[in-house]
């Protein structure tokens, strides 16, 4: 649930605003690099901050020179309460546990936060609702500007193709990815079954084996993929007797999700305190 209005500009957070202040979780793995090395190009975001976990083998290291832009002049810490500090911008792609402590600093500390991380459990989102009353939080499992625009497309393609279609979504990733489906496949289910008032806990399939039977018409079927250094592909289909229509993206590298979260943490920046997601960022809420 959205708590304001989106903006459709890209550059609208920039107009009027001083340079933000970004601390960067994560900083040493995957998305952490490339959050980093987009901000290197960016004139209104400034990285003051990188962290990671306690004795992680990073601690100490410019954080530039492991997203490999050269010397960013920050080191990689472990000390999460001094660097959230008011008004700087959390973003972080990590575990859920890790996540949750940051997101208390930063509603503790009068920051702000983008938080991309999956597999939050249904306390853990309970929580974070509860700290976004305190500040200003922006959670989403997809960074992707197009993946948040596929999300608004699905649920028309559900609500007008209706119960006559049989839903599968799956998902691919990269052999390191730990939760399962991805929180994309996830909340693309969400949607489908809300546009059709279906409850996802009764009707979700999450892969069949053996003889399961003949497929029941309310189920929506999720499979998941692990398979080499894939970075995300998902494929939403509604099939039905005589055809078969499919939404599919593709992210062709991780880029595209920092550049998102980059968009989104200028949207948070001045932001009175409410739960946002990328729909708010697009103008799509």
């Amino acid at each position: 649930m959205s708590a304001a209005g989106g903006e459709t500009s890209p550059n609208a957070g920039r107009r009027g605003a001083a340079t933000a202040e970004i601390v960067v979780a994560g900083a040493a793995g995957r998305m952490g690099n490339r959050i980093i090395a987009c901000l290197a190009d960016t004139a209104d975001l400034r990285l003051v901050a990188a962290l990671e976990a306690p004795g992680h083998a990073a601690i100490g290291r410019d954080a530039g020179e492991l997203a490999g832009i050269g010397k960013a002049g920050v080191s990689v810490g472990a000390d999460a309460a001094a660097e959230i500090k008011r008004d700087r911008v959390l973003i972080e792609f990590s575990v859920p546990e890790a996540s949750l402590a940051h997101l208390r600093l930063v509603a503790q500390a009068g920051a702000r936060a983008v938080i991309g991380t999956t597999g939050f459990s249904a306390p853990q989102r309970a929580e974070i609702a509860e700290l976004a009353k305190q500040t200003a939080i922006l959670l989403s499992p997809n960074m992707s500007v197009a993946t948040n625009v596929a999300f608004t497309l699905l649920a028309t393609m559900a609500k007008a193709l209706g119960d006559e279609y049989d839903i599968e979504i799956t998902e691919t990733h990269h052999r390191f990815k730990k939760d399962a489906p991805s929180g994309t496949a996830l909340r693309m289910a969400e949607i489908v079954a809300a546009a059709l008032g279906r409850d996802l806990d009764q009707v979700a399939v999450y892969g069949r084996q053996g003889l399961p039977g003949e497929r029941t018409r309310p189920e929506i079927g999720i499979l998941s993929l692990r398979s080499g250094d894939v970075v995300g592909e998902h494929t939403v289909s509604f099939g039905t007797l005589g055809e078969r229509l499919e939404l599919v993206h593709k992210a062709h590298n991780r880029d595209t999700y920092a550049r998102g979260a980059l968009r989104a943490a200028r949207y948070v920046v001045g932001r009175p305190p409410g739960l946002y997601s990328m729909a708010d960022v697009l103008g799509l809420a």
